[in-house]
C-alpha cells in the first residue's frame, strides 16, 4: 500500500470528508447541464417566458425567463438531488440504509437546504452591503457563507440522520 493508501487507513473520517466534498460536484455538474439544457428548451425553443412568481419563487422580472426558468430550476435541481443521493450513499459513505428510510429523509434535507440557499443569499448579500461591501464582493461572500451553511450541516445530517450505516 502507498502513502497515499495508508494516509487514508489512518484517517477514515478525514477522508469521507474529502470525498463528500468532492463528489458533490458530480451533483453540480448535473445541475449545470441540466440548467443549460432546460434553458436551451424551456425559454429558447418552447418560449415559456410568462411572468412565474410562488412563494419564495419569483420570476416575473424582465429577463428572469418566467415560468420555463423555474421549470428549468426545478428540473435541474431534482436531477442534482438524485444524482447526489446515489452519490453519497453509495460511494462517500458507503451505507446499508435502506431506500424507504434514507430517500424521504434526504428529500427533506434537500427541500431545507434549497429553501435556505434562495433566502440566504440575499440577506448577507445586504449585510454586507450595509457594512461598506461591494456588490460583487457582498454577493462572494454570501455565496461562501451559504456553501459552507450547506456543508456545516449536510455532511452530519447525511452521515448519521439520512445514510447511517447499521
Amino acid at each position: 500500500m502507498g502513502a497515499f493508501g495508508s494516509w487514508r487507513e489512518r484517517h477514515p473520517d478525514l477522508w469521507e470528508f474529502v470525498l463528500f466534498n468532492v463528489l458533490s460536484n458530480v451533483s453540480t455538474i448535473t445541475r449545470f447541464v441540466a440548467t443549460w439544457v432546460g434553458t436551451a428548451v424551456f425559454v429558447g425553443a418552447l418560449g415559456i417566458t410568462e411572468p412565474f412568481s410562488l412563494l419564495l419563487f419569483d420570476y416575473s422580472a424582465p429577463g428572469s425567463g418566467g415560468l420555463g426558468a423555474f421549470l428549468t430550476f426545478l428540473v435541474a435541481e431534482v436531477l442534482a438531488q438524485a444524482v447526489n443521493f446515489v452519490v453519497q450513499k453509495r460511494w462517500v459513505f458507503k451505507s446499508d440504509a435502506s431506500f424507504s428510510t434514507a430517500a424521504p429523509r434526504f428529500v427533506v434535507l434537500a427541500v431545507v437546504i434549497v429553501v435556505v440557499n434562495l433566502v440566504l443569499p440575499g440577506r448577507v448579500t445586504a449585510l454586507c452591503q450595509g457594512w461598506g461591501l461591494d456588490a460583487g464582493v457582498a454577493a462572494t461572500v454570501a455565496s461562501v457563507v451559504n456553501t459552507l451553511l450547506a456543508v456545516v450541516v449536510s455532511y452530519p445530517l447525511l452521515k448519521f440522520w439520512v445514510m447511517p450505516s447499521r
